[in-house]
């Protein structure tokens, strides 16, 4: 790819919708955090794939923190998007709410990153679009992602801490 495009976060926008039944959830009557990752995992491939219109795998991911359980018989939305797209890779953010469908009530139950490449058919990274963000949620997003992505290639150790020069940026004047 020599052309570099560029997309908008709203075109590889993705909500995926499932219900929370039995067979999903613990002895407490909870979704189980497993069954909230597979779901979260599909619905960023598929805004990752939106993106980049390849195969994609993911790479990382990041601290997934519960905050509000969501109870059997609820509905639960992963609203997912790329947030910024690198060389080969993208980040996804994710939005998770629970929706108890008879008191009519949405609450937010968690939010994540995820980390896509791209795939070419032989299985190998393969560049991605550029990314341009709109919105100034979209813009704090975009910029807060080299931060995020130096803090994984740290913790995956394929940074050094002193190479993080975004970061440094933060504490170093």
């Amino acid at each position: 790819m020599t052309n570099r495009v560029e997309k908008r976060p709203s075109d590889s926008q993705v909500t995926m919708t499932e219900l929370v039944l039995p067979n999903d959830t613990n002895t407490f009557g909870n979704l189980m955090g497993g069954r909230l990752m597979y779901w979260m995992d599909i619905a960023a491939a598929l805004a990752a794939m939106k993106h980049c219109a390849t195969p994609v795998v993911t790479a990382s991911v990041d601290n997934i923190s519960f905050e509000s359980p969501i109870k059997l018989g609820n509905v639960v939305h992963i609203e997912a998007k790329v947030t910024r797209a690198f060389n080969s890779s993208m980040e996804v953010h994710m939005k998770v709410w629970g929706e108890d469908p008879q008191q009519q009530f949405k609450y937010k139950s968690n939010e994540a990153y995820y980390t896509f490449v791209s795939l070419d058919p032989n299985g190998k990274a393969r560049p991605v679009p550029g990314l341009v963000p709109e919105t100034e949620e979209e813009k704090k997003l975009f910029e807060g992602a080299l931060r995020r992505r130096q803090i994984r290639l740290i913790l995956g150790g394929k940074m050094k801490p002193e190479d993080a020069q975004e970061l440094k940026a933060l504490f170093i004047k």
